[in-house]
């Protein structure tokens, strides 16, 4: 295991305590306790990979520090388990987890680090949506026990739907560190020429390029929704759950507006606990 995966690993602690932050804590604990441990491990991993993106290193640092995370993956499928990585490795036997679905994770992570992204055509935008969004997806449907052609499609459309949902919600944070993932198409559409981050959220149109993604995302919503009426409660509740939240997100944002100046939209902990709370009987 890489120097910096075994120093994250001894700050952070458990899967668990890291999966405390995350939004889909509340979701991911209503699991039965083997694939609650596995989705604590699923997290903890894309936490770590995107928290190395998301740094302030140098980028060739955090390349580097990508690639370490790239062989400990391959030591793990190979049967060589890195230090720090028996409990993934278990959830990776159990539920029969792709290494290829790790790999996208990381790919989309040095998407990030190798430059700033700014405007991207929306089949670059897709194919960066399914690594860093789809592919956790997959490794998550697997851990529900959804069949593989639902669980795929529901991968590709609740996790297009999510990061879509993420881009609106970060446009400020994204652009103040150079960072602008509205597709150059939205921004045509508002007659928005300019890539350079900050000018093109300032701009007073930015609301029509938020509108174009809107309706991207809602079109993965009600598909993602379709797919999951085709499972029993019991399978559909976890992703069930993420879908209202991210739905809720997206809602309220729609409700306050894509001009300056734009309160970040977030749901309280008590907010995610009555949307847990309301799916999660069977």
């Amino acid at each position: 295991m890489s120097a910096e995966t075994v120093e994250a690993a001894d700050r952070n602690g458990s899967a668990a305590a890291r999966a405390g932050g995350s939004s889909f804590y509340f979701a991911m604990r209503i699991l039965p306790r083997a694939q609650r441990e596995a989705m604590f491990e699923v997290y903890s991993f894309c936490k770590a990979v995107d928290d190395i993106a998301d740094g302030d290193a140098p980028r060739p640092e955090r390349l580097r520090r990508l690639a370490g995370w790239r062989r400990d993956i391959a030591a793990l499928y190979a049967g060589r388990i890195p230090a720090g990585l028996a409990n993934l490795a278990h959830a990776v036997n159990r539920f029969s987890l792709r290494e290829e679905d790790f790999l996208a994770v990381i790919e989309g992570m040095e998407m990030d680090s190798a430059e700033d992204i700014r405007a991207p055509d929306l089949e670059w935008l897709d194919f960066y949506c399914d690594r860093v969004a789809c592919a956790v997806g997959r490794l998550s449907v697997r851990i529900f026990g959804m069949d593989e052609e639902n669980g795929k499609l529901l991968a590709h459309h609740l996790g297009s739907a999510l990061q879509l949902t993420n881009i609106l919600r970060d446009l400020d944070e994204d652009a103040a560190v150079g960072r602008l993932y509205l597709p150059q198409e939205a921004l045509r559409l508002a007659g928005i020429h300019t890539t350079d981050p900050q000018a093109a959220i300032a701009s007073p149109d930015i609301g029509i390029a938020c509108d174009f993604v809107v309706a991207r995302a809602r079109n993965h919503f009600m598909k993602a929704d379709e797919i999951l009426s085709r499972f029993p409660r019991r399978i559909a509740r976890v992703p069930r759950i993420m879908e209202k939240a991210y739905q809720r997100t997206l809602d309220n944002m729609i409700a306050r507006g894509w001009a300056r100046p734009r309160d970040r939209v977030r749901l309280s902990r008590s907010q995610l606990l009555g949307i847990a709370l309301r799916h999660a009987i069977v």
